[in-house]
């Protein structure tokens, strides 16, 4: 008998054991929830020739930079389907294995495919969704509205399932639709609360529209139920030191990156690492707030381990921002210098945001306000380009702002401030607009 996933679709085993496994192993990865790598194994394990627990396999190891290992389950996995799966199951590895394998634009396209024939193929949808997902990575400046665009085009096909309306809510907070997308998402977290994505998807939606005390108090209620390894946790207790930056308290922000953040303790994937790391300990600099010299030199050094190389645009503006704050002029000379190779070989999707970004927050460091100001000015609305989400890209508005107060242009500091408190309170550009008066 063939059995079939939780969302009805027929799955290429007769054992139900190894199909109860991999239900088992796909929820909790949809999740973020630990358990997913030992579900996924045991249904490999049971049924050997079985092809979606090795490519869901393959997509996790991937997540944590473990490419030879995800490149060799994806390629375990193209094999077994090619004689064991059908016409949906080979389309499911296909589009996964491309992304496993770092060819995002055919990943896009195979997945945009996919979804069109079988919308509720979960892990597949899943991969464009997101701030780190294929659509956010793409380059597009419009990246947003294409994860909302999808979501509402298949929404029929879900109803009230518990990570579609996590990813569906996510994807209209980003996109400006922040009260419509909170109701949602706190649909599909109450539905399953352990669910970290969902957890998270809240988080941001209570950050768009300055519910900083109510995130803060979900957090302190929540984070126990979640165990440190989880894929999130680092980075919800993130969202709670970001809250903590919004009342000045420095030293909270710290202890926070203390307890969870910096590498020695971060269990969460390297992307994560690097650019909550990098994120927070710029935001505490940039508003002002001393950063031990030790917090940087350690962070970076774990940065520069992780990512040797240029790699993803999101990637790169986060290695500037260590770069920049140590100042070290020859990582950012040789950073800078690939990048721009990358610009002028048509392979940086982004354009020239990313250089730029390096030039701007090197100048800062350096306390050169004006020529920061300068070299953001072109670009700023630009910086949607390199993905990631709206609260982790809007370190480089913050930064943009500071600069303007900075070197004394203050009314376009006002303005700037202006049209962010008109769309959500907030005591930080409060502040800040007062500075600017």
């Amino acid at each position: 008998m063939m059995h079939e996933d939780r969302y009805g679709l027929s799955i290429s085993t007769t054992s139900d054991a190894a199909a109860s496994a991999y239900r088992e192993g796909v929820d909790l990865m949809l999740a973020g929830w630990p358990g997913a790598a030992e579900a996924l194994e045991r249904a490999a394990t049971t049924d050997p020739d079985f092809a979606l627990p090795h490519i869901a396999r393959a997509r996790l190891h991937s997540f944590y930079q473990q490419g030879d290992l995800a490149r060799k389950k994806a390629a375990v996995a193209r094999e077994l389907v090619a004689r064991r799966g059908d016409a949906r199951e080979r389309s499911h590895v296909e589009a996964l294995a491309l992304a496993v394998e770092g060819r995002l634009p055919e990943a896009l396209a195979a997945t945009m495919r996919h979804v069109e024939t079988w919308p509720r193929d979960a892990m597949v949808l899943a991969m464009p969704l997101g701030a780190f997902g294929l659509f956010a990575f793409s380059g597009m400046a419009d990246h947003d509205r294409a994860r909302q665009d999808l979501c509402e085009r298949v929404a029929h096909h879900y109803g009230e399932d518990w990570w579609f309306l996590t990813f569906h809510g996510w994807s209209l907070t980003e996109n400006g639709s922040v009260a419509r997308g909170r109701a949602i998402t706190e649909r599909g977290f109450d539905l399953r609360r352990a669910n970290a994505h969902g957890a998270h998807a809240v988080l941001h939606a209570m950050f768009e529209d300055g519910s900083v005390e109510e995130a803060d108090r979900l957090v302190d209620a929540w984070i126990p139920t979640y165990d440190r390894a989880g894929i999130l946790h680092g980075h919800i207790r993130w969202h709670q030191a970001l809250g903590a930056l919004e009342h000045d308290d420095a030293a909270r922000a710290l202890a926070i990156y203390a307890d969870v953040l910096q590498p020695a303790v971060n269990a969460a994937p390297p992307l994560n690492v690097i650019t909550d790391d990098a994120g927070l300990l710029w935001r505490l600099m940039a508003y002002g707030h001393p950063v031990p010299k030790e917090l940087w030199t350690e962070a970076d050094a774990a940065a520069q381990r992780l990512f040797p190389k240029s790699s993803l645009p999101f990637a790169d503006v986060h290695m500037a921002l260590f770069a920049a704050a140590t100042h070290n002029r020859e990582a950012i000379a040789a950073r800078l210098a690939a990048v721009e190779q990358r610009l002028a070989d048509g392979k940086l999707t982004t354009g020239p945001v990313v250089p730029a970004i390096f030039r701007a927050m090197s100048a800062f460091a350096d306390e050169d306000y004006a020529e920061c100001v300068r070299e953001l000015t072109p670009v700023l609305g630009e910086v949607v380009r390199i993905g990631g989400s709206h609260a982790q890209r809007e370190l480089f508005e913050d930064t943009f702002i500071v600069a303007l107060i900075r070197s004394g242009e203050l009314s376009r500091a006002r303005a700037m401030l202006d049209g962010r408190l008109h769309r959500r309170p907030s005591p930080r550009d409060t502040r800040w607009r007062m500075t600017a008066a």
